[in-house]
């Protein structure tokens, strides 16, 4: 249902998202990134969950991904800030249940990209993993960035769905 819900958002709302994220953003890439970022987010919401005006519900999605990106450039600023800015102070260390829990996830999600296949796989972990934007993907492998996309989408069902078998 939610995967249904996505195409058809990202075939009517697609243009509209990339030239809001474009006019916040100034950079192509980054507008391109942070549409794909929106829609995947709506990917990962539960299918249970009952959303009556689908295009606000993306657009406010698209508000928590802009400002999630505004503040990593912040965060990413910091790494080249003087000690004297405050911005050295260590951070809390994380339990070791939070830990063992985080690593057993991890793991899970693991074996669920490794059942996807080859090219989907690589897409993925291109994106993820590496950080590469589309466009850097599409060129390296030498498929279509909507193809790219295509792959991605395809992979977070698949890992959603395999959460979902797990957790619930």
């Amino acid at each position: 249902m939610i995967g249904i819900l996505v195409q058809d958002l990202q075939r009517t709302e697609e243009g509209r998202l990339r030239r809001y994220f474009l006019r916040r953003f100034r950079n192509a890439a980054d507008a391109a990134d942070a549409t794909q970022e929106t829609f995947l987010r709506l990917l990962a919401v539960p299918q249970h969950t009952i959303i009556e005006n689908p295009q606000a519900y993306l657009f406010q999605i698209a508000k928590s991904v802009a400002s999630k990106t505004s503040a990593r450039a912040a965060a990413d600023m910091r790494l080249f800030a003087p000690e004297e800015a405050g911005f050295d102070q260590p951070l809390d260390a994380p339990c070791q249940e939070r830990i063992v829990n985080a690593r057993q996830c991890l793991l899970l999600l693991a074996r669920a990209i490794e059942k996807l296949p080859n090219r989907c796989q690589e897409v993925f972990i291109l994106s993820r993993l590496h950080g590469m934007a589309n466009g850097e993907i599409a060129a390296r492998l030498g498929i279509s960035r909507n193809m790219v996309e295509k792959h991605i989408i395809k992979a977070l069902i698949h890992c959603r769905n395999v959460r979902a078998e797990i957790f619930f």
